[in-house]
């Protein structure tokens, strides 16, 4: 997400070290690179135009303080400018209503509206609220049968539709079922075209009007780039939007998307779709997706989704298990891959790093990204309860039956071992309290870390 344009942003940065101060000159050449960046990640021109004149405005003259370098100085105007520029802070959903609050999706077809509204329906549930989905998409084939599925592994209720029906009567029978029987939110999905077209749009203020939502949300694939925007354009001239969901963040290197849809609309960017898993729905945060698009991360972020996913219990364990000086084990080893796996994956995480971690991290990440680290669960599981606790005792025999048993070469179970024995000798540091040891034998194995 966003990786070119960090990798421009953060060249302008390295453009302007070394200078005393922010002149019209120095900031006229960074401000182009700026805008051919921002231009190459589809951004919007009027967009561009207006975020680079801001900018260049507020960073001309500024002297470079002590504790800032004029790059510093730069990527903080920059900064607060691309959170102003995305709505400057979360606007949460508006459920204050007489339940139940009604919440209409609305978008092209492909969208990903239907998958995102059992997402949704998912962050409301863990709030405790009583949720029912419904959908009125009788023109998609299955659609109507691709919400029950998703609300059944939600354990969510999914009213019982089907495409024989009109979709306003549909509505209409929604409204009363929800009301007689106290739901607390009714997630209400609409049918789609390729294109924008009368008839849906017809069709879409219809079936507004009957449900009167608290919520109207317009739900965007950010792959389009341009055509987001315009799309988006189209539906808030139509319908009285109250906020937009960008899905596929995780697919778009460029990121144009986000930077464009709030600016044009006028409306909020409410979440963010960043994974195809049901628990791939983030809240959009404009100051922290700022700092990602600069290469700072998103470290509260990272934070909260491991509160959120991580077994606290398994997480405290291992650490016992190294304060009392017992060795980090095999077994040790698949359990944190395991933690890694439910917070998104090692994609997942780089993300939300900050670029120079990412960096450095990336050095595993090609040796040890999501489908070599399945693999060597593979392997681990291969092996007896007593190899993973002695991994020394795993001798040419046994590493010919462990790849056998694995569906690998004898050669991925060698390289499992070299690097599970690097990381119990970080972790035999780590629990003598050898942190500054561990973080120097990390730059001697990756030397881009400082």
């Amino acid at each position: 997400m966003f990786e070119n344009l960090s990798g421009r942003l953060q060249q302008v940065v390295k453009t302007l070290r070394g200078q005393a101060r922010l002149s019209e000159e120095n900031i006229s050449d960074a401000m182009r690179e700026v805008r051919m960046a921002l231009l190459e990640a589809d951004v919007a021109l009027p967009v561009v135009k207006e975020f680079i004149a801001q900018v260049k405005e507020r960073a001309v003259g500024r002297d470079v303080l002590q504790s800032l370098t004029p790059g510093q100085a730069v990527i903080q105007v920059v900064h607060e400018e691309l959170t102003r520029l995305m709505g400057e802070q979360n606007v949460g959903l508006n459920l204050a209503a007489v339940p139940p609050a009604i919440i209409l999706m609305a978008g092209l077809q492909g969208s990903g509206k239907t998958t995102t509204s059992a997402k949704l329906a998912r962050l409301l549930k863990e709030q405790k609220k009583k949720v029912l989905l419904a959908s009125a998409d009788v023109y998609r084939p299955a659609a109507i049968e691709q919400l029950k599925t998703l609300a059944k592994s939600l354990d969510v209720d999914c009213f019982d539709s089907n495409a024989t029906q009109k979709p306003q009567d549909i509505a209409a029978n929604v409204l009363d079922f929800a009301k007689r029987h106290f739901y607390d939110v009714v997630i209400f999905d609409t049918a789609g075209r390729l294109g924008i077209d009368e008839a849906m749009m017809g069709e879409i203020q219809q079936l507004h009007a009957l449900l009167n939502p608290v919520e109207t949300l317009f739900v965007v694939d950010a792959m389009q780039g341009q055509d987001a925007v315009n799309t988006a354009r189209a539906f808030g001239e139509t319908l009285p939007l109250t906020g937009v969901i960008l899905t596929k963040l995780d697919g778009d290197a460029r990121g144009g998307a986000a930077l464009s849809v709030r600016h044009i609309t006028g409306k909020p960017i409410k979440f963010v779709g960043v994974s195809e898993k049901v628990d791939g729905l983030e809240v959009f945060h404009p100051e922290r997706m700022a700092s990602r698009v600069l290469g700072m991360g998103d470290v509260l972020s990272l934070i909260e989704q491991a509160q959120k996913n991580v077994d606290m219990a398994e997480a405290q364990k291992v650490a016992d298990k190294l304060k009392s000086g017992k060795s980090f084990d095999l077994e040790d080893f698949k359990s944190q891959m395991l933690q890694m796996r439910k917070m998104g994956g090692m994609g997942a995480l780089m993300d939300k790093m900050p670029a120079q971690l990412a960096g450095m991290a990336g050095q595993i990440n090609s040796e040890t990204g999501d489908k070599a680290m399945r693999r060597m669960e593979g392997i681990i599981n291969a092996m007896t309860a007593e190899e993973r606790r002695k991994p020394e005792i795993i001798k040419a025999t046994r590493k010919r039956r462990i790849a056998a048993g694995a569906g690998v070469q004898v050669q991925e179970v060698n390289r499992l071992l070299n690097q599970f024995e690097e990381i119990q000798k970080m972790m035999k540091m780590f629990s003598k309290g050898g942190m500054s040891k561990m973080m120097r034998a990390m730059q001697g194995r990756f030397p881009g870390m400082r």
